[in-house]
């Protein structure tokens, strides 16, 4: 169980390394900030649910919460203004400033050029699909068709090559301890 005050130290310690995972997966600082509010507005909700000894385990079920969330975002755009609902507080724009500031913290910049790199270094069948993919927000269909592949070869194709940048990315130094382990274990 956490009480309020340790919920509050967890805040605290790890927002901004939070706020860095849901950026970089939202690739969106404004519903990063929402969803980091959810997280923290369930976190509080649930926090007699908790059954962990230690600050690991209390970050590990953070983040949990998180990725959550973060599905939660990814199929109904509107689950970002629950919490700040719940609460009776009205989420105010991020000015430019923080915006950037945000992007900042996140490594966003950082986090491009290591994806390009990482893109860049993807056998040439994976780079066609996963530009096609995500650069030309072509369907698999579309994709199949462009290349003279079938369906399931350019979602093989691109699903690989997602793969081998996501372990790269992991593996960089400056992705959070918590997540190398998640895509080690």
């Amino acid at each position: 169980m956490l009480d309020a005050e340790q919920l509050t130290a967890l805040y605290d310690a790890h927002a901004r390394e939070l706020l860095a995972f849901l950026v970089r997966r939202t690739c969106e600082p404004e519903a990063a900030v929402d969803v980091l509010a959810e997280t923290f507005a369930v976190a509080f909700e649930k926090r007699n649910a908790f059954r962990g000894s230690n600050e690991k385990s209390a970050l590990a079920w953070l983040y949990a919460i998180a990725r959550n969330q973060l599905s939660d975002y990814f199929r109904d755009e509107q689950a970002q203004s629950r919490a700040l609902a719940r609460l009776g507080v009205q989420r105010r724009a991020l000015t430019d400033v923080e915006y950037e500031r945000v992007e900042e913290l996140a490594g966003i910049e950082q986090l491009r050029v290591l994806v390009t790199e990482h893109v860049e270094q993807l056998p040439e069948d994976q780079r066609q699909a996963v530009w096609l993919r995500f650069v030309e927000e072509q369907t698999y269909e579309e994709i199949a068709t462009r290349l003279g592949i079938k369906q399931e070869t350019a979602r093989a194709r691109v699903s690989r090559g997602l793969r081998a940048i996501r372990v790269a990315l992991a593996l960089a130094d400056d992705i959070p301890a918590v997540e190398r382990t998640k895509h080690h274990a």
